[in-house]
């Protein structure tokens, strides 16, 4: 986890804690597929999913699932239209970082389509459909903590010497 430095821009805290709720309920639903994969009843999970309803600013938005991968192509689509232009502006020498990032982007939307369909199909106790979902929210997981990783620690400083937030033009 990202820890938050007194004399850290408040841009690049903002995205860092935004990422950190990410991480944290990932790692819960990750959790949740293990369980799933063990063959827990669909019940139990169900009820996992709405505890993590409840615990955290992200889920206490009602989100499961299906609403967590919606927050994510949410913050990426937002990215993707007003910071990545303004990084392109303002520090032009990352400009193939920024395509690494934004092909990120569309590689974890796919990733995150297949947890959404998987997840829409979960219902009862077919292992077909738990193994479909397990395999999506592991490699979901991993693509997009490293993506994750890799934007704050690429963007991090061009975020330190800005102010505010860039306007879209």
């Amino acid at each position: 986890m990202s820890q938050t430095r007194s004399t850290e821009s408040p841009l690049l805290a903002e995205l860092r804690w935004i990422h950190d709720m990410l991480r944290r309920d990932l790692a819960t639903v990750r959790r949740l597929a293990d369980e799933a994969a063990a063959g827990a009843p669909a019940a139990a999970l169900q009820e996992g999913l709405r505890r993590l309803q409840s615990s955290g600013p992200l889920f206490q938005l009602k989100a499961n699932c299906l609403s967590y991968c919606q927050v994510v192509h949410h913050h990426h689509s937002l990215e993707s239209a007003l910071l990545f232009p303004a990084v392109r502006r303002s520090a032009p020498h990352l400009k193939e970082t920024v395509d690494r990032l934004e092909a990120d982007h569309r590689l974890v939307s796919g990733l995150l389509d297949q947890v959404e369909g998987a997840a829409r199909a979960l219902g009862g106790d077919d292992r077909a459909v738990r193994e479909k979902l397990v395999a999506a929210l592991r490699t979901l997981s991993d693509h997009l903590l490293e993506h994750l990783a890799f934007e704050e620690e690429s963007l991090a400083p061009v975020l330190a010497t800005w102010k505010r937030w860039p306007h879209h033009g």
